[in-house]
């Protein structure tokens, strides 16, 4: 019986001016990016055999619909490809119309479960997901739920919320000491068998019920900033949104903010600018700017100056770092700052300046503020020490200092190699083994050294 063919997808694929080849590499790209190292070989014979009605296998669906998504602008599901429709409990997290009492429950519970935590990972980054709902939304979300009375509901207090705060920074002193692979399972158990259940308390007044979203809202971002860290990028993005869910639902405007910025410091990093670009201005735009603290401002606002430098601006992207320094010169012992930002200090906005500053092309100027970030770290964020390293040794190599980079690198590997387990710090050791091999193939002494150790280092974690 011969096949019917798929008209929908052919039609999508001519609207993207795609050829078969052209479609396959960019599914190719979308699966590099989020790890899904089985479906790296997409070959152009796939596209054309899913054309002739052949069902494309595992999250194949997925990939393909991500890629014309982001190539046409607009959602592209796997119905409207002609696949048969597929769901995923990040689906609900992802949705803004969905409750994120609900979404909560069900993106924690199929987390925790090693049988149900493949349906978690069926998805993949979704970059149409990263639209952020109208004011009308944010509004809505802000009034108090009409929750009528839970039978059996535990009464819910400010310990309890100062209890969520403190796990939350336990755990994101953790994240910082040993990367975001360590410990975040523990962590989104806290999150369902615990916090969820305060959600849905008793509270004295509003004030109470709002803090508990706003601590609430904290850790669950915690959880999507300890998988984007680790590389899941497919995994961070629903909890990142539903964390925006709960600080909204607190009406916690610099909360919102904080997420937002990570959300655009993932968009970045995945190659996605524009993106990257909306999503920070969205992070200073009105009371998530005007009412954060001083120390938060600068946060923002220099990972603001990235998104514009990414994206070309560079007059605006020099300007919104020095408003950044200002912002930091302003914190004193006297403000009292939100302990999400107790790691944001001189090494982190050092840091955050020169990747801005090597996008804008001054590789002496970023350097120098790796070098500055270094310097200035303390020994409790060795994850991020670690990845400062990596990025400051292929600046060094990109202007000609071979033994200056390989001496930095070496330096890198030191600190990994003391328990961190970071996808990022990873993937800077990737990319320390691409830069170094052209150098191994002069058999360079230390190039040769510092790629045998790096390769080894690479076994011994993947």
């Amino acid at each position: 019986m011969a096949r019917e063919r798929n008209t929908r997808l052919e039609a999508l694929l001519k609207e993207a001016r795609w050829s078969r080849a052209m479609a396959a590499s960019a599914c190719v790209r979308v699966a590099k990016e989020n790890n899904l190292i089985d479906y790296g070989h997409i070959a152009r014979q796939h596209v054309q055999h899913w054309v002739e009605g052949h069902d494309p296998s595992g999250q194949s669906p997925i990939i393909m619909c991500e890629a014309l998504t982001r190539r046409l602008r607009r959602v592209v599901t796997p119905t409207d490809a002609g696949f048969t429709a597929l769901t995923s409990p990040a689906q609900g997290a992802l949705d803004w119309r969905v409750d994120p009492l609900i979404a909560l429950n069900d993106l924690g519970s199929t987390d925790l479960d090693p049988d149900r935590r493949s349906l978690l990972r069926s998805g993949v980054y979704s970059a149409a997901a990263l639209a952020l709902p109208s004011d009308a939304w944010w509004a809505e979300m802000a009034q108090e739920p009409a929750v009528g009375e839970i039978k059996g509901a535990q009464r819910v207090g400010r310990g309890d919320v100062e209890s969520v705060r403190e796990m939350t920074l336990a755990f994101s002193r953790m994240d910082q000491r040993r990367g975001g692979g360590h410990g975040r399972r523990a962590l989104v158990q806290y999150l369902r068998d615990d916090v969820a259940g305060y959600l849905v308390g008793k509270f004295p007044h509003d004030k109470v019920r709002r803090d508990m979203f706003s601590a609430a809202a904290e850790a669950t971002y915690l959880s999507g900033w300890m998988a984007f860290d680790n590389g899941e990028h497919d995994i961070a993005e629903p909890y990142f949104t539903l964390a925006l869910k709960l600080a909204a639902r607190a009406g916690d405007a610099p909360l919102s903010g904080h997420i937002l910025r990570a959300m655009a410091h993932q968009a970045l990093d995945l190659g996605l600018y524009n993106d990257a670009l909306q999503l920070s201005t969205a992070s200073i735009a009105g009371k998530r700017y005007a009412s954060a603290t001083p120390r938060e401002r600068a946060l923002l606002g220099v990972v603001h100056a990235r998104c514009l430098a990414a994206a070309g601006q560079d007059t605006a992207a020099a300007k919104t770092l020095l408003r950044a320094e200002d912002d930091l010169g302003s914190a004193h012992d006297g403000i009292e700052e939100p302990v999400r930002t107790f790691f944001f200090g001189e090494a982190s906005l050092a840091h955050e300046t020169a990747c801005t500053l090597r996008d804008l092309q001054d590789h002496r100027g970023a350097v120098r503020e790796f070098g500055r970030s270094v310097r200035t770290r303390g020994a409790a964020f060795k994850r991020t020490h670690a990845v400062t390293l990596g990025y400051l040794g292929a600046t060094q190599l990109s202007g000609g200092g071979v033994e200056e980079a390989c001496a930095t690198w070496s330096r890198a590997l030191d600190a990994m190699e003391e328990g961190i387990y970071s996808g990022r710090a990873r993937q800077r050791v990737v990319e320390m083994r691409q830069l170094l091999s052209p150098y191994r193939r002069m058999r360079i002494s230390t190039a040769v050294e510092l790629e045998t150790r790096a390769a080894d280092y690479l076994r011994a974690v993947d």
